[in-house]
């Protein structure tokens, strides 16, 4: 990672500090990030000329002119609102939560976001800033994130060895935050380069596909793939939430790259003929195919 992002991950994660001491989690301080990262960059998006699908009074400006009780209410407002319907903004505002209870600490971490131009840093660079972070909070033990952060090393030796290729489509049933995704996505620029218009616009929109069965892990997994310009201009997120094995989503890929979790033991709730609700025990195998 380069000083600059190394730099600036440390900054925001030394603020994660700060607010551990009023019980936040490093899984919830990242997933604030989230949110906030995104509504920012859109605001930059806007900026630059570019069409917003974010309501002028849910935006990042309508933040920056609040302090206080009416700040908290006004992201409280924002985060209900745009986790509604379906689509890329949905998924990362899906069920999402304001966890941060002192307004004055949700102005500061605005302020630290706002002092910094994400549209304008190269895209390696925003990625390996939320590549860091995320790896941080899977570094952190009490926080179970480590369950959806495969170690880049191992991802890197599955990809080498399935070569992907552009044009392809590529799934990750199981795909926590994005890795094997992220992976193929860096294989095929590096070892394909130069990739002509329509290869490029395939990679960027067409050519990544990931099913999450965690709420919380699908936000982060589409906002990095988002950091790392996949999907920026896509109305449908390239993330689904659900479970993969629960039925055939009547698609095919080229290439399936994963590390599922092992196992997974459920019940499904359903209503007889006589109106009485009755549980069916559920049993998934999955294996750890590394």
């Amino acid at each position: 990672m380069i000083n600059g992002s190394r730099q600036i991950v440390q900054k925001l994660w030394n603020y994660c500090n700060i607010l551990r001491d009023d019980g936040m989690s490093y899984g919830d301080y990242v997933e604030q990030l989230t949110y906030l990262l995104f509504l920012k960059m859109d605001d930059e998006r806007i900026q630059l000329g570019d069409s917003s699908a974010i309501p002028a009074e849910l935006s990042w400006a309508s933040l920056l002119r609040l302090d206080g009780d009416a700040l908290e209410i006004q992201y409280r407002h924002i985060l209900t609102t745009l986790g509604i319907g379906s689509g890329l903004i949905p998924v990362i505002f899906r069920k999402s939560q304001n966890k941060i209870q002192d307004p004055a600490k949700l102005r500061r971490l605005i302020n630290l976001i706002n002092e910094e131009t994400w549209i304008g840093l190269d895209v390696d660079v925003k990625g390996e800033i939320y590549e860091g972070l995320l790896e941080k909070n899977a570094q952190d033990t009490k926080s179970g994130a480590g369950q959806y952060f495969t170690p880049r090393p191992l991802i890197q030796a599955i990809v080498d060895m399935m070569h992907p290729e552009p044009g392809k489509t590529i799934c990750d049933p199981a795909c926590g935050t994005g890795g094997f995704l992220l992976s193929t996505y860096d294989y095929i620029w590096k070892h394909y380069t130069p990739l002509d218009h329509d290869q490029q616009e395939h990679l960027r929109s067409d050519a990544l596909h990931g099913w999450e069965i965690v709420d919380n892990t699908a936000r982060l997994c589409v906002m990095n793939l988002y950091l790392h310009g996949i999907g920026v201009d896509n109305t449908d997120s390239p993330i689904r939430v659900g479970d993969s094995l629960a039925s055939d989503p009547g698609e095919r890929f080229d290439m399936v790259l994963t590390n599922p979790p092992f196992g997974k033991k459920s019940s499904i709730t359903f209503i007889n003929e006589q109106g009485e609700s009755r549980s069916e025990s559920q049993t998934i195998v999955r294996e750890d195919f590394w």
